[in-house]
């Protein structure tokens, strides 16, 4: 009895600057290159693709950046966000673990995307553009970049992985709901799409190859810049809001967390929650923070750190991160924002000095652990945010068996409302699990850039 299961803040408490780790990061970032030159790049280098403002978000090292009014304003539409205590999760494994979990699929798009994409769409439409082109995995993102697109005005053109964008037919809807036009990655729009599509026409593509679409298209027109949803600085900065909003929300109820966990992919919603958190960290707090990701897609767990390119026709700067190699093609998995083949160079910086550490699962493991969820929560997770589930779920039982009290935090990053086909196929028994092959990793590995 007395236990808060919501724990809500006020409106007026939503935080007003994002955290900008790069201020407090014990190891320095390697920087950019680039591919031509092997220098590091110049924000002149980055201008055909990105407004000015963005680009100065990716170099700063100031630790908090204001958030501007107007993106404060259209946050409140869902802003700021529950933190739930997962009472019924943990009477149902039997733990001492408190388990919460921030819950960032209240936002129009059921995702926590949204959090960037507005910011992006804003910053966009200052700077006189007109139009913002972009990939999408499983469509979380593509969904978070039309809204945002559609209250600034702005068109929409979205490369959505084929596999996903046959399996996730309503993440479609939902985007041209909001305006934007959606066509199957690798597409004819391009030239990088038609060159994969002559050598395999029945290719299922991969979000390097939509980011290489996206990214030509966007420098061939002087309207139009790219919008990424993960990986860049100024990306997971803008994602940051979740983890200052929920040390506000824990101290309401007198915890900090011992564990902090989210998926990754390409690392926006683990570093959303986890980088504030890391912040209190650096200061001496005890903390572990676990990224959890596919065993189909092991970019953190078996992947190399080394520079690469972030897409596959090779049109990006180089990035210092762990890789499966920008040629990878991973299968066809339900948890397709965590199809990629790299991973966010602070979340790489981070993993290879220890501060974080990572887990691989398998995709029946984790809709088991889903159903558990839906089952004692009542939230039907995204097959992503699943994978944090996983381990949390592992945590809170480890917990149990060695008799500790421990808090976990996780981050259940968006809903599964329209990842549905996924969990119909999870009952009938046609999942399979994939462990992606060692020599198929070197293979991708090969034609690594010579830096």
């Amino acid at each position: 009895m007395g236990i808060k299961r919501k724990i809500l803040l006020e409106e007026e408490k939503i935080p007003k600057e994002w955290y900008n780790i790069l201020a407090d990061l014990p190891c320095p970032l390697p920087p950019v290159l680039h591919p031509a030159t092997g220098k590091p790049v110049t924000p002149e280098d980055l201008a055909p693709i990105f407004p000015l403002s963005l680009i100065q978000q990716e170099v700063s090292t100031e630790r908090y950046i204001p958030i501007p009014e107007e993106v404060l304003e259209i946050y409140k539409m869902w802003r700021p966000t529950p933190l739930y205590r997962a009472i019924n999760l943990e009477r149902y494994l039997d733990t001492p673990a408190h388990i919460y979990y921030k819950y960032e699929g209240v936002s129009p798009p059921g995702s926590h995307k949204p959090n960037t994409a507005v910011a992006q769409a804003y910053f966009n439409k200052l700077e006189g553009v007109k139009r913002l082109t972009t990939e999408t995995g499983a469509g979380q993102w593509g969904s978070a970049l039309a809204f945002a697109c559609n209250l600034f005005g702005l068109e929409c053109k979205v490369y959505m992985v084929k596999v996903s964008y046959y399996q996730k037919p309503y993440r479609r809807s939902l985007m041209e709901t909001w305006g934007a036009k959606v066509v199957p990655s690798p597409s004819p729009d391009t030239e990088a799409g038609r060159k994969i599509l002559e050598k395999d026409p029945e290719s299922l593509g991969s979000l390097g190859i939509a980011i290489s679409e996206a990214v030509e298209d966007a420098v061939k027109r002087d309207d139009t810049k790219y919008s990424l949803g993960s990986v860049l600085n100024h990306v997971l900065l803008h994602q940051t809001i979740i983890g200052e909003e929920a040390l506000l929300q824990l101290e309401m109820v007198d915890e900090f967390p011992d564990v902090v966990i989210g998926c990754v992919g390409g690392g926006s919603n683990f570093a959303g929650l986890s980088f504030p958190f890391l912040r209190e960290k650096f200061k001496g707090k005890k903390i572990e923070v676990i990224a959890v990701e596919p065993e189909s897609c092991p970019s953190l767990t078996k992947g190399i750190y080394t520079y690469d390119f972030g897409d596959t026709a090779k049109t990006t700067p180089l990035l210092k991160m762990y890789t499966l190699g920008h040629n990878f093609i991973p299968p066809g998995i339900h948890a397709g924002g965590l199809r990629y083949h790299g991973m966010a160079p602070i979340v790489s910086t981070l993993y290879h000095h220890g501060y974080i550490s990572a887990r691989a699962y398998h995709q029946l493991d984790v809709f088991d652990s889903a159903v558990i969820f839906a089952r004692t929560e009542g939230i039907v997770p995204a097959p992503e945010s699943a994978h944090a589930i996983k381990a949390v779920i592992d945590e809170a039982k480890d917990a149990k068996e060695k008799g500790e009290k421990r808090v976990i935090l996780f981050n259940l990053s968006g809903h599964g409302f329209f990842d549905l086909s996924a969990y119909d196929q999870y009952f009938a028994g046609k999942l399979e699990n994939f462990a992606y092959p060692r020599e198929k990793v070197e293979e991708a590995l090969k034609d690594l850039p010579k830096v």
